[in-house]
Parts: structure tokens; sequence; C-alpha cells
């Protein structure tokens, strides 16, 4: 599989993770969805470890210093720790935000 297919695949198993009322597994595919795409924008670069995980990645993306501020945003949303209630903000959608900064950073 090439990245595209594994990033669609970790949204889809996101989408029906949420699907059956499981939103912490939900925010886990969409984290690793989101690695996925950092991994793609930091190899070229060469400022990917090859054993990072999906939140190494992003935090490692988050400093980038040619990133827009909704980028930086969107990764800010991805990297948040969940409350004691294991919730994030109602307004934060994971699943959505890595779409999206698939979109602003990898478009095509």
């Amino acid at each position: 599989m090439d990245w595209r297919a594994d990033f669609e695949a970790e949204l889809e198993r996101g989408a029906q993770a949420r699907a059956r009322g499981n939103e912490g597994r939900a925010r886990v595919c969409a984290r690793r969805a989101a690695g996925i795409v950092a991994r793609q924008v930091l190899e070229p670069a060469g400022l990917c470890p090859p054993n990072a995980g999906a939140l190494d990645l992003l935090k490692m993306l988050r400093q980038q210093t040619d990133l827009s501020p909704q980028a930086l945003t969107l990764i800010d949303h991805l990297t948040q720790t969940v409350d004691q209630a294991f919730r994030l903000p109602a307004s934060v959608d994971l699943i959505a935000d890595a779409r999206r900064l698939r979109t602003l950073l990898l478009p095509g």
C-alpha cells in the first residue's frame, strides 16, 4: 500500500470506531493517519527517525517554521491530551482535523 491508502484506511478505522461509540480508538486512528502525513512531509527533509510514532512525528512537524497557522492549530488539536474523563473539547474532531492537515500539507 502507498501512504494515501494507509491514510484512508486509518481514517476509515477511526470512523468505524466512532460509529461503535469508541471515541478513544477513533482518536488513535486519526492520530496515526496524521502521523502518516507528518512522515511524508518530514522524510524528504531527512527529519524523520525510522521508528518514530505518530505523536512524535506530529511534534517534530510542529517545530517546522514554514507551516501555516491553520496547520499549526490542527497539529495542536492532534497532539492535545484528553481530560480526566478521556475527552477533548467538543469542537475538536480529530478525524476531520487529520483530513484537513493532509489537504493543507499534501494536496492532490
